[in-house]
């Protein structure tokens, strides 16, 4: 089972949340990671770059496949994760932590009540 911590919130494109203030890290979650397999690259936004909840804001590419990262929440882009230009494997290494994609300076705090919590999470993977 993939690690699923309590303290984040959760998009059905599995991407997780941690607020912070009226920041909003952001990254994929565990179980993502394991679906898409080795992570060979990553395209993100650029600092300033304008989000918008539910749409693409960059993607993943894997050995398997490219998927579309989805931003769970809208607001600016604040601070991207460069490191991950060099080291696409932190995603799949540690997907709560080193592995972190984009920080969003939220304009719309309320659109994290549309995310799951860790149970809701854990049983929309689990119906999938």
């Amino acid at each position: 089972m993939s690690q699923v911590p309590k303290e984040l919130k959760y998009s059905e494109e599995h991407e997780w949340v941690r607020v912070e203030g009226n920041r909003a890290v952001i990254g994929i979650t565990d179980f993502a990671q394991s679906e898409l397999g080795d992570i060979v690259f990553v395209e993100l936004p650029s600092a300033g770059a304008e989000v918008k909840a539910g749409e693409t804001f960059g993607t993943v590419e894997s050995v398997k496949t490219v998927s579309d990262l989805y931003a769970p929440v809208s607001g600016k882009v604040v601070e991207v994760n460069g490191d991950l230009g060099d080291a696409p494997e932190k995603v799949n290494e540690d997907p709560y932590g080193a592995g972190w994609m984009i920080v969003v300076e939220m304009s719309d705090s309320k659109e994290l009540d549309q995310l799951m919590d860790a149970n809701g999470y854990s049983a929309h993977v689990s119906a999938s």
